[in-house]
């Protein structure tokens, strides 16, 4: 008996435990976007922004190391996104390129052909870049909306191994779906750079000024929708400094009096800009938001590490572009590959629907054991109760979100609980036709039915660890539910089922049959 009331104490112990855990239920387990609502997005990294960013900074640095060596050149230049290129370089100077190049630049490969010297990233430090660019962007993404107080979004990339250049974002719960767009969008690429000409009020017009030919190392970007900076303008095309290059943002007010940015820059990006702002006094620096010129204001004394950016911001857009400059500069620019929007009130109705379906399902097995095996279905009714009331505190300690394919999961492991139950009730009934006393009976029947069970379990957790492995969102709730309702069931069904026969023998003079 004491051996049996330790039995007891231990699956008080265990139920009580779980029952922690879970309560109060609506706290504790988390919903999934289907339940809850929300957004879900597949976003695209278009890593060849990174990769242009690099070469940009080559592109200034190999002038920066041109003129300390004195080798002279007209200009140097992109070209694509992955060349550097030095036009017309004085060739008695071959041997200090040869030497700027070896020690400066070990990520790329040099050529040289009629008075211009190609640079080009390798392939290998070109990959590099692009897996580097979606992990931040990933790591930027999730600080931005870790500060606009979205709760527990998933922010993972989408592939086999997470080597793709697209990312998975879900997040519950999000009422203004516009804002958060705007939020993960805003200043994906954020650039300063030197005004050669503009603002012109069409494209085409500030195009013919050139006879239709952009200008060597120019290109054309659009204003924004505000006072002066409204039309097209002719910008370098390497970027003074970058959104790479911040520290801080804060939100201010212009000289209007409207809603602005302050930032301050790295080290590293004071010198630059102190350097392009010194040797610029009077020309225009053009502030470019996702392609898109905010602000061109005139560089009127050398600035080391502060400025402001200027727009026709309202507070929570300024806030907005503040909240994401702090959080960091995405590193290339985004694209939109997929997107759908959960209302509440659907989230609400998959709830019902699947705890009514989830009710129906244990009402219905409930019935079927107590009509077909009579008392001792109380038995598994008993255990099917405490493999649910374990499962749902396991999926609150472990915060595990629950979907709808998680519902689906928790019904399809009462069906396995049961199924666990049937293989030892048919196992006791075959003893006991075959002549077997009641308490061999129940011992054999759970000593056989037990390896059956735990194969059948075993190769169920192996594919839901597959699912859970590779899946995403709702594929990831129907494992982890599965699992864990699987966990229980061999509890419940092998251990608490049997303590149940012992505490019914222990009560009973003489046990000379049971109703199964």
């Amino acid at each position: 008996m004491k051996n049996l009331y330790a039995k007891l104490g231990f699956i008080v112990a265990v139920v009580a435990l779980f029952t922690f855990f879970a309560l109060p239920v609506k706290e504790k387990i988390k919903l999934g976007l289907d339940l809850k609502g929300g957004m879900h997005l597949v976003l695209k990294v278009q890593t060849d922004d990174a990769i242009k960013i690099v070469t940009d900074q080559a592109v200034l640095q190999m002038e920066e190391e041109m003129k300390k060596a004195g080798v002279k050149y007209d200009r140097v230049d992109r070209s694509g996104y992955d060349k550097v290129v030095v036009n017309n370089y004085d060739l008695e100077k071959e041997r200090d390129m040869e030497t700027i190049v070896k020690e400066n630049f070990s990520d790329w490969t040099s050529s040289s052909s009629n008075g211009k010297y190609v640079l080009t990233i390798k392939p290998n430090v070109a990959l590099q870049i692009r897996d580097q660019a979606v992990e931040q962007a990933k790591e930027t993404i999730r600080n931005r909306i870790d500060q606009f107080g979205v709760s527990e979004p998933v922010i993972q990339r989408q592939g086999i191994g997470g080597t793709s250049d697209s990312l998975l974002v879900q997040l519950p719960g999000v009422e203004d779906p516009q804002r958060v767009k705007n939020l993960i969008r805003n200043t994906a690429v954020l650039e300063l750079k030197l005004v050669q000409d503009g603002p012109v009020g069409t494209k085409e017009a500030l195009l013919s000024k050139y006879n239709n030919v952009i200008p060597e190392g120019t290109e054309i970007v659009r204003g924004s929708a505000g006072r002066e900076e409204q039309g097209f303008y002719l910008v370098k095309k390497v970027s003074a400094i970058t959104g790479a290059d911040l520290k801080d943002a804060s939100v201010g007010k212009d000289e209007y009096g409207s809603p602005a940015v302050n930032f301050r820059l790295k080290s590293e990006g004071s010198r630059k800009f102190y350097k392009v702002t010194s040797e610029n006094q009077g020309q225009r620096l053009a502030i470019i938001l996702d392609g898109i010129v905010e602000s061109a204001p005139s560089i009127n004394a050398a600035i080391s590490d502060s400025g402001i950016i200027q727009g026709h911001f309202t507070y929570d857009q300024a806030k907005d572009l503040s909240l994401t400059l702090r959080s960091g500069s995405l590193p290339a620019s985004i694209l939109y590959m997929e997107e759908r929007t959960i209302g509440p009130s659907l989230g609400a109705d998959s709830i019902r629907t699947g705890l009514r379906a989830m009710v129906a399902a244990l009402l219905l097995v409930i019935i079927f054991m107590l009509v077909y095996y009579k008392v001792s279905g109380l038995n598994a009714v008993v255990a099917l109760i405490l493999n649910t009331i374990i499962t749902m505190g396991a999926l609150a300690y472990f915060r595990a979100t629950l979907t709808l394919p998680g519902i689906a999961g928790l019904i399809l492991s009462i069906g396995m609980a049961v199924d666990a139950n049937v293989l030892i009730f048919e196992r006791i009934r075959e003893d006991l036709r075959a002549g077997k006393s009641v308490k061999s009976a129940i011992d054999d029947g759970f000593k056989k039915a037990f390896v059956t069970i735990f194969d059948s379990n075993l190769t169920t957790v192996i594919s839901a660890i597959f699912l859970f492995q590779f899946g995403s969102g709702p594929i990831k709730g129907f494992a982890v539910t599965l699992i864990i309702g699987i966990a229980a069931s061999m509890f419940t069904a092998c251990y608490v089922s049997k303590v149940i026969f012992e505490l019914d023998m222990s009560l009973r003079k003489k046990v000379n049959t049971l109703s199964i």
